[in-house]
């Protein structure tokens, strides 16, 4: 290579390696080849090189090939540098009708980085308008100031054990013949289930304890994920009545006809409140109302 012989070029190499100037790992690697010596074959690891220890080399050689490779190559790369590019003058030469494409090639580029970067700038306004209330939520999740204001109490459907647990046992059937579950989703511990749906709907001095709907959802959520009242599927349940509750009040979709919480939500939800301290209850209970409401 270069006119030198295969000690000299493997001087240097140790030598760019040695120098700190390319990486080994990324720029060589050893391949198994069968050699046959004398009346054998011999299995020997053979080093090969990338693109990049070849210019290395091109600047340490001493030969009238690395001198002519260093003027070539310096002269390339002085063009870059001050032209901001490099041509390859003898294939132009060859091909004169390169040098138009080249130029429509120019024009194509302007053109589009004008429009990407118009395509940027609508993106970066979508963001903001249309993730709004998300930066909002988490200005105010970490501030502690969620507020629990302008609910809706207007309650269609209060929740009703044998009502929810008779469409707890279709969302079991449906997994099970799904291969999503076994027989042990769904089924209650102890009572604890209907302690927890009672919490929700009681009354105090005649009042509901949680009289809208955004409350009694939230709580719903939290209190079934967190208390672990059935042997399997307490996440997957806590979000299938938090849902199932919305939609019997008629407040799962939003006034633009959208899911307010969407598969997406529901699953972070249902982690989030799964890992969560218990003295981040009425952190998290705020947080659901909110995704909720409006």
């Amino acid at each position: 290579m270069f006119d030198r012989n295969r000690t000299v070029i493997n001087k240097h190499i140790k030598n760019i390696y040695n120098d700190k100037e390319l990486d080994i790992n990324s720029t060589s690697a050893k391949i198994a080849q069968v050699r046959i010596e004398g009346n054998r074959n011999v299995k020997r690891k053979i080093s090969i090189y990338n693109l990049d220890v070849i210019i290395s080399l091109g600047y340490r050689v001493k030969s009238h090939v690395g001198i002519e490779f260093r003027k070539w190559a310096s002269t390339k790369l002085k063009e870059y540098l001050v032209k901001g590019f490099a041509i390859n003058e003898r294939l132009l030469k060859d091909k004169i009708f390169k040098i138009e494409n080249l130029e429509n090639e120019i024009s194509y580029l302007k053109e589009k980085e004008f429009y990407v970067q118009k395509s940027l700038t609508d993106g970066f306004l979508s963001i903001i308008t249309n993730y709004s209330k998300s930066f909002e939520l988490l200005s105010k999740f970490d501030s502690n100031s969620l507020s629990t204001s302008n609910l809706k109490n207007d309650i269609i459907y209060v929740i009703n054990y044998d009502d929810v647990y008779q469409a707890i046992l279709k969302l079991k059937n449906e997994l099970i013949n799904r291969g999503e579950a076994s027989d042990l989703f769904g089924n209650p511990k102890d009572d604890s289930f209907k302690g927890i749906l009672g919490s929700i709907s009681q009354t105090v001095f005649g009042e509901l304890a949680y009289p809208s709907i955004e409350e009694q959802a939230a709580q719903l959520l939290y209190s079934i994920i967190k208390g672990h009242a059935f042997s399997d599927g307490n996440k997957r349940i806590g979000s299938f009545v938090f849902v199932w509750f919305l939609e019997q009040n008629e407040y799962a979709f939003s006034k633009n006809h959208l899911r307010k919480i969407n598969e997406n939500t529901l699953v972070a939800l249902a982690l989030v409140v799964a890992q969560s301290l218990p003295e981040q209850r009425e952190l998290m209970v705020k947080l659901i109302i909110n995704l909720v409401k409006n």
